[in-house]
């Protein structure tokens, strides 16, 4: 058997969770109309500002061993990235690169490309180049939110790490800088 109420308290009952009710649908939408500006901008990326982030990439190479002083190597490899904090530029991406290295009676050389695609589909085309003892990144295009990206920046080699089968190779890196969009 169902409890009778008065009229009145049953009127009462009703208005109290009606008014809980629209309070909590208030705040609900005031915390929509604060927040909404700022998840509407959080794809856009500011035209400058600086970049942290770690990739660790594995692969597999080719190699010659002409002798102890004459090497080379061909490779390919595949990676992603974070960044340090999470959410920042470049974070989430993947990218692939191919290379050639050698090394000629102690003289280095090595020479690779790489195309990284973020989240949104953006990618950028990356030309690396080593000789003397120094590497060089030349940012070569972009698309999408990158196009005419100008980047520079430090590589921090965080390896070496031990190659888990013959022919291939693991490794990670940091790399810090600055950025400017077109």
């Amino acid at each position: 058997m169902l409890p009778l109420r008065c009229p009145a308290e049953a009127g009462q009952s009703f208005l109290k969770r009606f008014y809980q009710e629209s309070a909590m649908l208030r705040y609900v939408l005031a915390l929509l109309i604060v927040a909404s500006p700022f998840s509407a901008f959080a794809g856009e990326l500011p035209k400058e500002g600086s970049y942290d982030y770690t990739s660790c990439w594995s692969g597999v190479n080719n190699v010659i061993t002409f002798s102890k002083t004459q090497t080379a190597s061909s490779f390919e490899m595949t990676a992603s990235s974070r960044s340090n904090p999470p959410g920042g530029m470049f974070d989430k991406n993947t990218f692939r690169c191919v290379g050639m290295n050698a090394s000629l009676d102690g003289k280095i050389t090595a020479s690779t490309v790489c195309e990284a695609i973020d989240v949104d589909g953006g990618k950028r085309l990356t030309y690396f180049s080593t000789g003397d003892g120094k590497v060089t990144r030349t940012v070569v295009g972009g698309t999408g939110k990158y196009e005419g990206i100008i980047m520079a920046g430090t590589v921090e080699p965080l390896g070496p790490f031990p190659a888990i089968k013959d022919g291939t190779f693991q490794d990670c890196n940091r790399q810090t800088g600055t950025y400017k969009l077109k």
